[in-house]
């Protein structure tokens, strides 16, 4: 992680989530932030000086859920409400969903979006499984993962190709970083990447800023600014289609945004 201060992580975040206007910072030994002459901002817990930095470029796709869910392509497993109000995708689901971004996408990326777990005392305000798929492709049908149908039951989703990670799952108890590998049956877990502390959990009722990024072998997932998990992936997915995951749970997602990733030039 950056040793950059919170304040600065904080207004890159919101930056790279659509919520600031753009801005560029970069590192220092004293970990204050100069201005570079680009036009995006640094990533926020961007890779150790082994790796490059890399900046926002393009604004690769975007979604503020004012226009319906044209973009969007909903799997349930028993039913629910899956809706594109006041500018927000609003799920409301009794068991298994996934809503699918219909465009494919290839990295180098970063998706950013805002989501909040809603606890209000509705029949589906169950505090669990603010979770995700990127980069995602089906062993069943390799060149679009769209052409096979999926019952919204997890198992369905074991013969995917990706990136998941199952933010306070098993009713708020784990949040899990997976490398899916397309086998029925096997959902890789590495130890390290199976947490249970209550600081990675959830909290309800409380809107919070999620980033993923791909950008060849380097993989990570934030929360706030605060890398949750990082994974440098010899045989990378880079390219495959986004999804929301959550079972028996309300969901609220606002300002989702795909970005195109550059490396930063390294200094003279």
């Amino acid at each position: 992680m950056s040793g950059r201060p919170q304040a600065v992580v904080r207004a890159l975040t919101l930056a790279a989530a659509g919520f600031l206007a753009p801005l560029c910072l970069s590192p220092s030994a004293s970990g204050a932030g100069n201005p570079a002459p680009a036009s995006a901002p640094a990533l926020p817990g961007a890779p150790l000086s082994s790796e490059p930095w890399f900046v926002l470029g393009e604004l690769l796709a975007s979604d503020d859920f004012a226009g319906g869910l044209g973009q969007w392509l909903v799997e349930l497993e028993a039913g629910g409400t899956v809706s594109a109000r006041t500018r927000a995708l609003e799920i409301d689901v009794p068991a298994g969903c996934t809503v699918w971004f219909r465009r494919p996408l290839e990295g180098p990326l970063l998706i950013a979006y805002q989501a909040t777990v809603v606890d209000a005392g509705g029949p589906n305000d169950r505090v669990s499984d603010l979770n995700c798929f990127w980069m995602a492709t089906d062993a069943r049908s390799p060149d679009n993962l769209l052409a096979t149908h999926r019952s919204g039951r997890f198992p369905d989703y074991d013969q995917l190709r990706c990136y998941y990670v199952g933010l306070g799952g098993n009713g708020n108890t784990t949040t899990r970083f997976r490398r899916y590998v397309g086998e029925s049956g096997n959902r890789p877990l590495l130890p390290e990447h199976d947490l249970s502390a209550r600081e990675f959990l959830l909290a309800a009722n409380s809107a919070q800023t999620i980033q993923l990024i791909a950008a060849g072998g380097v993989i990570g997932f934030y929360r706030e600014g605060r890398q949750l998990f990082a994974f440098d992936d010899p045989e990378p997915y880079t390219r495959g289609w986004f999804g929301f995951r959550t079972v028996h749970s309300h969901l609220r997602i606002r300002n989702f945004r795909v970005y195109r990733l550059t490396a930063r030039p390294a200094a003279p």
